[in-house]
Formats: C-alpha cells, structure tokens, sequence
C-alpha cells in the first residue's frame, strides 16, 4: 500500500466498491472533503490537512483540544472487516494518542482502540450514549514522534488489535452491532498525524 493513498473498500446491499483517495487532492489547512470532523464530548478539535516533509505528501492532522476527537470518513458502511492507520504522535502535555474508531454510529456510539506515547499502552474501548468504557488495556511500547501502525480486524463479536504488526488485545464483545463508518480519534490535547488510512471487508 503506497503510504500517499487512503484505500477505502466500501461495502453497501452485500457488493463492495474500492475508491483509493489521495490527501494531495484536499485544501492545505482544511478538513479534508468527504470526512466528518467532530468530537465527542467538550473542546474544540481541529482536524486540518497538512504537508509533511517526513513523508513527502499532506497528511491529516488533528491539533486542537478536546474531550475524544474523531474524523470518519463519510461513505464507509462496514459491519465486519478491518480498519488501519500509520500514526504519529507529536505533542500534548496531558495526553499523546493516536486510535481508529470502528461500527460509528455518531458522535456518541462506536468502538476506538488506540495507543498512548505517554502511558506506553493499547487499549480497546466502547463509546456508547457519549461515555467511553474500557474492555481491555495491554502495554505495549509506543514512541513518541514517530510513525506507527494501529490496525484492528472485527467480524461478529471478535475483535483484535494489533499494533506494528504485533496483536496485543484480541476478544469478544457485543457492545456495539451493525455496520458503521470507520476512522481515526485521538484524545485531549493530543497534536497526531494520520497517514495511509485504510479499511475493508474481509481479513
């Protein structure tokens, strides 16, 4: 997968439609087009496309401070399959996260996992009703400032989180069902960059 592409595999009425997306194409300092931006709880998040020299092309980069910021892209349906991302965190005093958020209702209901470069850790939640609830935390080494990748494979009630290539959480659990879009998340005042998302039905 070249790192530049964003490859989505969209699903809908059982047939499924590749649509590869570049964050070439998207406005400098904007949201990129076809995502939905928010945050669940308070704050203020700021997700904006961003050139980066380390990788060569623009990136997604979300800088401001708020409760759980999330950025979904707006056309996937998935109920099992995989989502992926690299991510890296730069900065943030109180947290430094990168996460992909799966089966997203709204704002308030979806499964995230993710890794912390402060608490050198994975974790697996589920958002439901605007709280966020734990279901498993392994430690793991995450490095600050420097690219990484989540990924988290899903089909019924099975779900496992791997991290560089490495499964840390892997378990059952039907808080959530049903299809939903899938993107990334990060927490507080966590300054991350996401790069080369990715997500399908399928192993």
């Amino acid at each position: 997968m070249k790192p530049l592409w964003i490859a989505v595999l969209l699903s809908s009425a059982g047939a499924a439609m590749a649509e590869p997306l570049s964050f070439d194409a998207h406005a400098i300092g904007q949201p990129p087009a076809g995502w939905i931006c928010g945050a669940t709880g308070r704050g203020s998040p700021k997700w904006t496309v961003e050139a980066d020299a380390s990788v060569g092309h623009p990136v997604l980069k979300q800088a401001g401070n708020a409760t759980f910021p999330w950025c979904v892209k707006d056309d996937i349906a998935l109920d099992d399959g995989w989502v992926e991302v690299r991510f890296r965190p730069l900065a943030g005093r109180e947290d430094q996260a990168g996460g992909l958020v799966w089966r997203w209702k709204d704002g308030d209901n979806y499964y995230v996992a993710r890794a912390n470069a402060l608490e050198n850790n994975v974790s697996l939640y589920h958002t439901t009703g605007g709280s966020r609830r734990t279901i498993e935390y392994k430690d793991a080494p995450v490095a600050k400032n420097t690219w990484h990748t989540l990924r988290v494979d899903f089909k019924d009630t099975a779900i496992r989180v791997s991290m560089d290539g490495k499964v840390y959480i892997d378990l059952k659990d039907d808080h959530i069902r049903g299809a939903g879009k899938a993107g990334v998340w990060t927490k507080a005042d966590s300054v991350t960059l996401f790069d080369a998302f990715a997500a399908g039905r399928g192993p």
